[in-house]
């Protein structure tokens, strides 16, 4: 039996883009769960116990960036990877000033996501 890798967060709110990651980073080796929004991952799971999270920055209520704000005010230092499709100049200088571990502009390639969260989840996974 194979050692899954690190447990990984998905906040994604568009119903096909949260699919497609899940199925993405579950192929990858990840113990992945995926969430419709930021409050629903609050109430199900426990993120400080979790590899990373990955987020995308606009949700329907709290932002990806509200998000990582909620978590380092609850001393939760669980890395987080913000994803955007609207990027904006400094965006990306905000969110890791915020604490982020990792910033992608939609659209990325999978691998790209893939090596973001081996990054930031070392020792932890290797590849």
């Amino acid at each position: 039996m194979a050692v899954a890798g690190p447990r990984v967060l998905v906040v994604e709110d568009d119903d096909s883009m949260r699919v497609a990651l899940e199925r993405l980073l579950d192929s990858a080796g990840f113990d992945c769960s995926a969430y419709a929004s930021a409050e629903e991952l609050l109430a199900c799971d426990k993120p400080g116990d979790a590899g990373c999270v990955v987020t995308d920055l606009r949700l329907p209520a709290m932002s990806g960036l509200d998000l990582l704000t909620h978590l380092r005010s609850r001393g939760e230092r669980v890395p987080l990877i913000l994803m955007t499709a609207h990027d904006a100049p400094g965006l990306r200088e905000e969110a890791m000033k915020r604490g982020a571990a990792g910033y992608l502009a939609k659209p990325f390639r999978g691998t790209t996501l893939i090596e973001a969260i081996r990054q930031v989840t070392k020792p932890a996974f290797q590849s």
